[in-house]
C-alpha cells in the first residue's frame, strides 16, 4: 500500500507556506476565476507559477481548482487557465463541469484530472463512469459512511480522495441552489453566501436546522488508509494559515500512529462550530450533528494562534538527503546527494590540497555536511571516502554542500512538459424543433386526467405496469426518476429500475452521474434532469456522447444563456415548480419530530417567517423553495427549448390539472410565485 497523501488547502501564499512547512504532501489552490472559493485570496498566474515552483522544490504536489460550472462565454477563460496549468506543470486539475472536462481531455491529454466532490458522485457505478470520462481520481462526498467508503474503495478503478476535516455542508455538494435562489450567489460558481448558517427552524428543532458542525475524521486516518484511500483532504481555503498548520500536523500525527488529540483540540480552538462531528462516517445522524459558530468558538482562537504560527516560522527540513563525499589529494572533491528519488553530483572548484598541519578527518567532515542550514533538507546517511592527509576548509565543504543541495532542489522540482493543444470553441446557436410539456410527479395520485400537449410523464421508481401502459396508449412516454442522492442505496435503485423496465418503462430521468451509470447498467435510455448541472454547450455534447436522448438545462442559467447554447442534443427548460434547493442525508425536520409524526409534511421556517417544504425520499430529504417558479405566460421566450418541464411536488391532482391548463392557455401567474433565475441569473 502506498503512503496516503495529506492534501492541504491554500487560499493564500501564507497558507500554502504553512501547509508545506508542516509536512503536507500536496496542496490545492485556485486562480482568481472559475474556482469554488472565489472569495479566498487565491492566486494570479504569476503567483500560481511561484506557488508551483516553491512546492515542487520541496517535493509537494499542486492541484489547481477549476471546479465550477462554466458558461459558454467563459470557455476561453477556462482554456487559458488550463494552458497556464500546463505551462507551470501543475500536477492535476480539479474539475466539476463535465463539458469542461471533455475539452481539457482534448486540449491537455497528459494533464491528470480529478473529479471534484461537486460532481455529486456517491456510488461505485458513478466512480466507474468518471473513470470512463477520463478522471484518474474522484473526491468522495462527505455524507458517506465507513461501510460505504470501504465498499467503493475495494473496487474503485481510480484513486479516491476524502475530506477528513473542515466545514460540513448540509447539502450534497453540487446539488445546492439555496444561495443562488435567495441571493443569486451560486455555490456551483464559487460564491456561496452560506445562507444555511442563518436561522432555518424545524418545529421543535435547534433553530439552525441547516447548520452542521464541522467534520473531523482525523482519528480514523489509519483505518481509512487501510481501506485504500489515496488522499486525505482538509477543507479550508477561506481559513487562516494557523488552521492549516494545525490540521496538517494533526493528520501527520494520526497517520504516524501518534496521539493527535492535542492538535485536534487546538483545531477546535482555532475554528469550529460547536465542536466537531463524525456522524456520517459512523452512521450517527441526527440532532447531535448540528451546530453554529458561537462566541466561545470565536474567542478560543486567541490562545493558540501564536504557537501554531511557530510551526511554520522558517524553512522546515522535511526532505532526507543521503550524501557521499569523495576527496583525494590532487583531485577535485565530489559530493553525491540523493533525495526524493533524485540524485545530483557536485565538484569543488579546485583540487584538494595536502594538509600542511592538521588533516581533516571523517567525523569532522560529516559534522559539516550535516549542517544543511535553512533549507528543506536534512542529512540522512553520510558516507565518505577521503584521504588520510587531506585538507578541506569549512568554507569549501559548505560551498560544496550548498552547490549540491541547490542542484538537488532544482532536480526535485523538475517535471515533464505538459503539451497544450488549442481547441475550436466556436458555438453555433441551435433552434428547437418540437415543443411540448414534460411533467414530473411526486406521486401517481397527482396524474392529471387531461394530458394533451404532454409528451412525457416522469414518475417515481415504483411505477406499475398499468400506469405505464395507460400512458403509452395515449402516445405519452413514461419515465422513472432516479434521484440525485443515492449514497449506499445503489443496489436498491438498480433493482427498482430493473423492475420499472419489466413494467414497460424504457426511459430513466436522472439527476446525477450516479443515476446515469446505474440506469444505463439496467438497460435504460437516459434523459437528464436539473441536478446534472448542464451549464454549457460542451456539457450538452458530452451528455449526447453518453447516450442521453435529451436534457433539462441548469436552472441557474439565464434565459439569454439558454437561448445561445449550441449542440444537437434536444433540451428543455424548468418552467414550473418549487425548485429543489438542497439534497440532504440528515433530515432537518427530524431535529424536532419523527417520521411517523411528520408524515412527509415537514417544513423549515426562515427568520422572516417564510416556510420551505421538505420532500422526503428513501435516501435523502429535499428542501424545496417556498414558492414555485411560474413561466405560464412566457411561451414565446422559450423558442430555444424542445420542451418545458413542469415539476410537481406538493400540488394535489386538481392543482396539477389547473396549472397544466394555465400553461396551455398562456395565463398570467396567480398567487405567490417567482421567475427563478431565468432573468436575473447567478454570479
Amino acid at each position: 500500500m502506498n503512503k496516503p497523501e495529506i492534501l492541504a488547502p491554500a487560499g493564500s501564499f501564507d497558507s500554502l507556506t504553512a501547509a508545506v512547512r508542516c509536512g503536507a504532501d500536496a496542496v490545492y489552490l485556485g486562480g482568481r476565476e472559475l474556482n469554488a472559493r472565489r472569495n479566498a485570496a487565491n492566486f494570479g498566474n504569476e503567483e500560481l507559477a511561484q506557488a508551483v515552483e516553491y512546492c515542487h522544490a520541496r517535493g509537494v504536489r499542486v492541484y489547481i481548482t477549476l471546479n465550477t460550472l462554466v458558461c459558454d462565454d467563459e470557455t476561453q477563460t477556462a482554456m487559458n487557465a488550463v494552458r497556464c496549468a500546463c505551462d507551470i506543470k501543475a500536477d492535476a486539475l480539479i474539475l466539476q463541469d463535465i463539458g469542461l472536462a471533455s475539452l481539457v481531455r482534448r486540449a491537455a491529454p497528459d494533464m491528470p484530472l480529478h473529479a471534484s466532490t461537486q460532481t455529486s458522485v456517491q456510488t461505485l457505478d458513478g466512480i466507474k463512469l468518471l473513470a470512463d470520462l477520463g478522471f484518474c481520481r474522484a473526491v468522495l462526498p462527505r455524507e458517506l459512511s465507513k461501510k460505504e467508503i470501504e465498499k467503493i474503495a475495494a473496487q474503485s478503478p481510480i484513486e479516491l480522495e476524502l475530506f477528513v476535516h473542515g466545514a460540513l455542508c448540509m447539502c450534497l455538494s453540487g446539488q445546492c441552489q439555496l444561495s443562488a435562489v435567495l441571493g443569486s450567489r451560486s455555490g456551483n460558481r464559487g460564491l456561496c453566501a452560506q445562507p444555511c448558517r442563518l436561522p432555518f427552524s424545524a418545529e421543535g428543532g435547534t433553530g439552525h436546522d441547516l447548520s452542521l458542525k464541522d467534520m473531523s475524521l482525523i482519528e480514523y486516518l489509519p483505518e481509512l488508509a487501510q481501506m485504500g484511500i489515496t488522499s486525505f483532504k482538509i477543507e479550508g481555503r477561506m481559513k487562516r494559515p494557523e488552521y492549516v498548520a494545525a490540521a496538517v500536523t494533526a493528520c501527520k500525527k494520526s497517520l504516524a500512529g501518534e496521539d493527535a488529540a492535542g492538535y485536534e483540540r487546538t483545531l477546535g480552538a482555532v475554528f469550529s462550530r460547536s465542536g466537531f462531528t463524525s456522524g456520517y462516517y459512523n452512521g450517527a445522524l441526527g440532532r447531535d450533528m448540528f451546530g453554529v459558530r458561537r462566541k466561545e468558538d470565536v474567542t478560543a482562537a486567541k490562545e493558540v494562534l501564536a504557537p501554531l504560527a511557530a510551526l511554520y516560522d522558517g524553512e522546515q527540513p522535511l526532505i532526507r538527503a543521503d550524501m557521499y563525499l569523495s576527496a583525494q589529494v590532487g583531485e577535485k572533491a565530489g559530493l553525491a546527494v540523493k533525495a526524493a528519488g533524485k540524485s545530483v553530483f557536485a565538484e569543488s572548484d579546485s583540487a584538494v590540497q595536502k594538509a600542511q598541519n592538521r588533516a581533516v578527518g571523517r567525523e569532522e567532515t560529516e559534522t559539516r555536511l550535516r549542517k544543511c542550514g535553512s533549507t528543506q533538507f536534512y542529512a540522512g546517511d553520510i558516507e565518505t571516502d577521503i584521504g588520510d592527509d587531506i585538507f578541506l576548509s569549512a568554507a569549501e565543504i559548505n560551498s560544496l554542500r550548498r552547490k549540491a543541495l541547490s542542484a538537488l532542489e532544482k532536480k526535485i522540482a523538475e517535471r515533464g512538459e505538459i503539451p497544450f493543444y488549442p481547441q475550436q470553441t466556436a458555438i453555433k446557436r441551435r433552434r428547437s424543433k418540437n415543443r411540448g410539456y414534460v411533467i414530473r410527479l411526486k406521486s401517481v395520485s397527482q396524474l392529471p386526467s387531461d394530458l394533451s400537449l404532454v409528451r412525457r410523464v416522469i414518475l417515481p421508481l415504483d411505477i406499475d405496469a398499468k400506469t405505464a401502459d395507460s400512458l403509452k396508449e395515449k402516445k405519452i412516454q413514461p419515465a422513472v426518476e432516479v434521484p440525485a442522492a443515492v449514497f449506499g442505496g445503489g443496489s436498491a435503485v438498480y433493482n427498482a429500475i430493473v423492475n420499472a423496465r419489466k413494467n414497460g418503462v424504457s426511459l430513466a430521468a436522472v439527476c446525477s452521474l450516479d443515476g446515469a451509470a446505474i440506469a444505463k447498467k439496467a438497460g435504460m435510455k437516459l434523459c437528464a434532469l436539473p441536478g446534472t448541472n448542464i451549464f454549457n454547450t460542451f456539457s450538452l455534447d458530452e451528455f449526447e456522447r453518453l447516450g442521453f436522448t435529451d436534457a433539462v438545462l441548469s436552472t441557474e442559467l439565464k434565459l439569454t444563456q439558454c437561448a445561445a447554447l449550441g449542440g444537437h442534443l434536444p433540451r428543455g427548460v424548468f418552467a414550473y415548480g418549487r425548485l429543489p434547493l438542497m439534497q440532504t442525508r440528515n433530515c432537518p425536520v427530524k431535529n424536532g419530530t419523527t417520521c411517523a409524526q411528520c408524515r412527509n409534511h415537514g417544513f423549515l421556517t426562515d427568520r422572516m417567517g417564510v416556510k420551505f417544504p421538505v420532500e422526503c425520499a428513501p435516501f435523502a430529504s429535499t428542501l424545496l423553495n417556498s414558492v414555485p417558479v411560474v413561466e405560464s405566460d412566457k411561451r414565446e421566450q422559450f423558442e430555444f427549448a424542445d420542451f418545458s418541464l413542469l415539476w410537481f411536488t406538493t400540488e394535489t391532482k386538481d392543482e396539477c390539472e389547473k396549472i397544466l391548463e394555465s400553461y396551455r392557455r398562456g395565463d398570467a401567474p396567480q398567487g405567490e410565485f417567482t421567475r427563478g433565475l431565468l432573468y436575473r441569473g447567478v454570479e
